[in-house]
């Protein structure tokens, strides 16, 4: 069966998350990702090893189904390489720092010469103005923004996500973008620049805080549990933030992940006080509507966490799901990586790598009814070299034995 991006070629010159996170959805589309080092390899390959000498989960979980060559795009004879490397792509991504393909020798015009039809994405930690030489890293495009000012409890300091929003979820704004450029290609014949912003995409991700922030002018936000607003948006803990309240509430026996996040719809109020031993605050009038229960929503889940905390999370999951209640149980790494579910859904996949034995990832999130995906290994350092540069550049074998000799690749 055909893959949706089949016939694809991404040359990718990206390293650390954001840029490879981009390229692995588009090889798992199907393109053909041919991964650019340098001879040193993608600095990930050595950071946060658990293995002594062996590719990092940290590598090997975003660089799968790609094929890597290397070459020394400093040197004369690794930039006629890269031309050629360029010529022969649909599409090119890079995440370096500002400017930094540039001085390379490989502005945006100089690419459009080459290869006119290619698409060039690149990743940055901000836009053109003042920020745009920072260095940027996924908890400070979180910093920046609007994450952080927004998360956490009101009485502490900002917090940071576990979701990595501004690095994979740059990288998922860049495919969008890619795939929009390469759609548009077909009408016109061209490709184009592609720009994200890692503090864009956040911003983007955070839109209802802006939202509320406007929101703000006109007085309080009754939805949220805090006592007392100022100009800005306030951290609100785990309160939804929306027009349906909800909060994580304990559960036995008290374990640091031994919670359900449970939603209280105006619907789902009569089963649930009947749950919690309260049928009375069905018709009770300071209870019975959402409006009389939007002042003291702190109260309301205080009752039903002490309902909660007596029970394990997976029954209190079956108890309120049997009344049509939305909720969801916290689900730690390690339950995360046994849910049978997410295996099924093939969302927590095994694959062997030749050196480092089976390691676990995460698979595609988007399922393409004619375009199924096979996760397969990340590739070792250099590993398609011959395939690239012989098979498909017409390199002679002497040729690449003395680049490899004089450190070209």
């Amino acid at each position: 069966m055909t893959k949706a991006l089949e016939g694809v070629r991404v040359l990718d010159m990206t390293h650390v998350q954001s840029g490879p996170s981009a390229t692995q959805l588009l090889a798992w589309l199907g393109a053909d990702v041919v991964k650019l080092e340098a001879p040193s390899g993608d600095i990930t390959r050595k950071q946060l090893r658990d293995l002594p000498n062996v590719d990092s989960l940290y590598f090997t979980m975003l660089n799968c189904n790609k094929r890597s060559i290397t070459l020394n795009t400093k040197s004369e004879r690794g930039k006629e390489l890269l031309t050629e490397l360029i010529r022969r792509s649909d599409v090119m991504v890079e995440n370096f720092g500002p400017g930094a393909v540039d001085r390379m020798g490989f502005t945006w015009e100089r690419i459009q010469e080459i290869n006119p039809r290619i698409v060039y994405a690149s990743i940055k930690g901000f836009g053109e103005g003042p920020y745009t030489n920072f260095k940027a890293y996924e908890v400070v495009a979180q910093a920046m923004g609007g994450s952080m000012s927004t998360t956490g409890f009101e009485d502490g300091p900002p917090l940071a996500t576990g979701a990595q929003i501004g690095d994979s979820g740059t990288g998922i704004h860049a495919v969008a973008g890619i795939l929009a450029a390469l759609f548009q290609r077909e009408n016109t014949g061209r490709g184009q620049r592609v720009n994200v912003a890692m503090q864009h995409a956040v911003l983007n991700l955070c839109r209802v805080k802006l939202r509320d922030q406007q929101r703000l002018a006109y007085g309080p936000l009754a939805e949220y549990p805090n006592e007392d607003f100022g100009d800005e948006v306030p951290r609100s803990g785990n309160a939804s933030g929306g027009g349906q309240p909800g909060w994580a509430v304990k559960c036995a026996p008290g374990g640091p992940n031994d919670y359900v996040y449970v939603i209280v719809q105006p619907v789902g109020w009569q089963p649930l006080a009947s749950l919690i031993g309260r049928p009375e605050l069905v018709d009770d009038p300071e209870w019975a509507t959402p409006e009389a229960r939007l002042p003291k929503l702190d109260k309301m889940f205080q009752l039903i966490e002490e309902w909660s905390s007596t029970l394990p999370k997976w029954e209190v999951l079956e108890r309120l799901n049997a009344h049509n209640i939305p909720c969801g149980p916290i689900l730690s790494t390690q339950e995360i990586i046994e849910d049978e579910s997410l295996v099924a859904n093939e969302m927590v996949v095994q694959v062997e790598h030749p050196e480092r034995g089976t390691f676990t990832t995460v698979g595609s999130p988007l399922k393409l009814s004619d375009s199924p995906v096979d996760v397969v290994t990340s590739p070792l350092l250099g590993e398609h070299n011959e395939e690239v540069y012989v098979g498909e550049l017409g390199l002679g074998d002497e040729e690449l034995r003395l680049l490899k000799t004089n450190g070209v690749i």
